[in-house]
């Protein structure tokens, strides 16, 4: 058991300690992961049957580390085990019982595309206004009763929420619900949420199957506890009720999934709801300096709602994080992108080794232009999926729609792609006919010679359908890839895109073939069959069903040499030598959302402490004067985070004068900063007016492009150019000694020294 020598006393403790409920707090960067899979591995080692082992995950990607790490210490005996996300895991569960609720074993996961496509449809068949009934707000609201476990008969009856949608002028938002549920049903179709309402219902409605998960799995591990929402936290307690072997792995201060229904409850109160539970502390930190560590726990001291434990490590004792303020979003990518040059020049840094961390996706404008433009490589982390893109859609809706003929969404995707002469027309007819009628789509297309339908179409409907189920009769001869090459080739689909010969044409095709490639991969890898009760399988079915289960940055390789632009939400989980944190501004991060309530404040702090603990040796903090919002140029004030880091723990990096950044300490410091680049005479220059007798600024209407100014702080400059109409206007002054700097100027307090030519 040599795994064993690896762990320090608290990690190696618990990891022996096995039988009971056990809460393992783990900080960042305290080996978390290891002592998980260590834990798993030394269950196995001991004699526990993998097959009676659930360990549940939230990411696919986080479920092969472990399985690998697991399998090499125990060998090939641990592909047994039971691990994956909570998705993945419910809905093999569900393949076996689903039937026993009325769906079909080979049910359709619909994604969030999918769904919302859906609700469009239902929507627009009501004549009701997108505009009030918003799809992704229906989508939302209907996600939200179904991860707290509110049926759509429920939700109808509850008075309060019929309040809230009257409230909010949505008042079929309840029938919508219900016509969404009855749809998926008829297409045998189940969503995300689905798969753990209906694992919840089926453990409620049929005791047996109950009984059956609960002697099945013996011990229960719940990777990330603090992300686990309501419905997950019931199932897995009642997986577990029997032998009480259930373990939760998590740390209360990385909880910041609470838009997606996490509850920090969960992590909060489990001692509560296991009065003997065995609590774990890792509190030291393997990865970051002793700076960073201790900038992290003096932050995060300041939320309330709170597991105590107190962050240290060994490491060396680093840098002071710097913090950077510039005049605008524009100048702060500038800023970041030179320092990541400059760090790479001097310190042989590598382009991998950088990370730059904002709030939200629109952030990265400025640094993708600023980074483009010096030619530093750089990947959006969590980028739009493989499997989102529209070639790769389209292939998957014929090879769903060949497991499940009544999934509407798929059917709508394809019936006329490529072009076989059905209009929307007659697709619009169908779909009214099969609400009218109750019955799916594909009911109305296998009996299409029972309606008034023109010959010309009436063959190309009778084509489609015989030929999907030509595929059909296939399923059970060919394995996942041969049938999926067969039906591209036989839709002519492969064909279409190869025939595209510009540059998004030859890109489409390419990603068709990487999906073919990918349907081969898994054909082609082994896996467990032994466990009769939920085999596995390489057929079409199985395949759908990993596909619909993967993130989209889980099929991306991530080992090339790029800098790494992403939000904090997606940076949880990794770690890097540099990190940037980016726009640390009030009304952004923390974000303006958050400052109504004691909770959402300090679910942006842990946010906030989960980005700056992603970094190991420098820590950059960043934040500008002024940013664009909705076409208008507005001011800024630095995070109220920032000033939550002790200031000796910090600098306020000195910034060169002849860079166009401004100055780098804050207004809200009282302390004088240290002097940047004291060799540049020009940072420490005294400007001195044009004139004698005291300073006063012009009129700034009167100011026009082509003017000589002067600025009581920059001193001469050229006015080049003026944008912007009324109060709103902003010049581009080009300063002798500060090349160029836009300003308002109604603030800009500017005197006019010659007017222009």
């Amino acid at each position: 058991m040599n795994y064993l020598e690896e762990l320090n006393d608290v990690q190696r403790e618990a990891v022996l300690s096995t039988e009971g409920p056990t809460q393992i707090i783990a900080g960042p960067g305290s080996g978390k992961t290891r002592v998980l899979t260590y834990r798993i591995a030394h269950l196995i080692n001991i004699g526990v049957d993998p097959f009676s082992i659930l360990a549940l995950t939230f990411t696919n990607k986080a479920a092969e580390n472990m399985r690998r790490r697991i399998e090499s210490i125990c060998g090939a005996k641990a592909r047994g085990l039971f691990m994956g996300t909570f998705h993945s895991v419910f809905a093999r569960v569900l393949r076996v019982e689903a039937p026993k609720m009325g769906y079909p074993p080979d049910f359709t996961i619909y994604d969030t595309d999918d769904s919302r496509s859906l609700i469009k449809s239902i929507i627009k068949e009501r004549n009701l206004d997108d505009k009030i009934y918003k799809p992704a707000l229906v989508q939302w609201r209907i996600s939200a009763a179904k991860n707290s476990l509110i049926t759509p008969d429920m939700y109808a009856a509850d008075p309060d929420l019929r309040i809230e949608d009257e409230r909010q002028r949505r008042p079929e938002t309840s029938l919508l619900y219900k016509m969404y549920c009855d749809r998926c049903f008829k297409a045998g179709a189940m969503d995300f949420d689905d798969l753990l309402l209906n694992t919840h219902l089926i453990l409620d409605k049929f005791p047996e199957v109950l009984y059956k998960y609960q002697h099945k799995f013996r011990y229960v591990l719940i990777d990330e506890f603090q992300d686990t929402n309501f419905v997950q936290y019931d199932i897995v307690r009642r997986i577990a009720d029997v032998f009480h072997n259930i373990t939760v792995v998590g740390d209360d201060a990385q909880s910041i999934y609470a838009f997606r229904g996490a509850t920090i409850d969960n992590i909060l109160h489990f001692t509560r709801d296991y009065p003997d539970c065995k609590v774990f502390k890792l509190e030291q930190n393997y990865r970051s300096t002793q700076v960073i560590v201790k900038a992290a726990n003096e932050l995060i001291h300041n939320n309330k709602n709170q597991l105590q434990k107190e962050i240290w490590t060994r490491n060396e004792k680093g840098e002071p994080i710097k913090i950077i303020k510039t005049p605008s979003d524009n100048d702060e990518g500038r800023w970041v992108t030179d320092s990541i040059l400059e760090l790479c020049m001097r310190d042989h840094y590598r382009y991998s080794d950088f990370a730059i961390l904002y709030r939200t996706n629109a952030q990265s404008r400025a640094f993708e232009e600023a980074l483009r433009r010096h030619n530093v490589p750089y990947r959006i982390y969590g980028g739009m999926s493989f499997y989102q893109r529209k070639e790769i859609k389209d292939y998957l809706a014929y090879l769903k729609l060949t497991i499940n003929p009544h999934d509407e969404e798929a059917l709508k995707r394809i019936i006329n792609y490529p072009a076989r002469g059905i209009g929307q027309t007659t697709i619009d007819k169908i779909t009214i006919t099969a609400v009218n009628e109750n019955k799916s789509m594909w009911d109305v297309i296998a009996n299409i010679r029972a309606y008034n339908v023109a010959p010309r179409t009436l063959n190309a409907i009778e084509e489609f359908a015989l030929m999907i189920n030509s595929f059909r009769a296939l399923l059970s001869k060919m394995n996942a890839y041969d049938l999926a090459l067969h039906i591209g080739k036989t839709t002519k689909l492969i064909a279409e895109l190869y025939s595209d010969k510009t540059v998004e044409g030859v890109n489409r095709y390419e990603n068709v073939q990487e999906l073919l490639n990918s349907i081969k991969e898994f054909t082609e890898d082994d896996e467990v069959t032994s466990d009769d009760a939920l085999p596995a399988d390489k057929g079409l079915g199985a395949f759908l069903q990993n596909v619909a289960l993967l993130t989209g940055d889980e099929k991306e390789k991530s080992n090339t040499d790029t800098v790494k632009l992403m939000t904090v939400h997606a940076a949880k989980g990794l770690e890097f030598p540099v990190v940037y944190v980016v726009g640390l501004e009030e009304n952004l991060f923390p974000s303006m959302q958050s400052l109504y309530s004691a909770e959402d404040l300090e679910e942006e702090r842990r946010l906030f402490y989960v980005a700056i603990t992603r970094a190991e040796k420098k820590l950059f903090l960043t934040y500008a004067n002024t940013r664009y919002r909705n076409g208008q140029l507005h001011f800024s004030e630095p995070s109220r985070f920032i000033d939550e880091i002790p200031r000796e723990l910090t600098n306020y990096a000195g910034i060169a004068a002849d860079k166009n950044y401004g100055p780098a300490v804050p207004s809200w410091r009282n302390s004088t900063p240290p002097r940047a680049n004291t060799s540049h005479t020009s940072s420490a220059r005294t400007h001195t007016p044009p004139a004698e007798g005291p300073f006063t600024a012009d009129d700034p209407a009167l100011l026009q492009a082509g003017m000589e100014v002067f600025h009581e702080k920059f001193g001469e400059g050229k006015i080049i150019a003026i944008e912007g109409a009324g109060t709103n206007r902003i010049a581009a002054v080009q300063f002798a000694d500060l090349g160029i700097k836009k300003i308002m100027l109604k603030f800009a307090r500017l005197k006019i020294i010659r007017s222009g030519v």
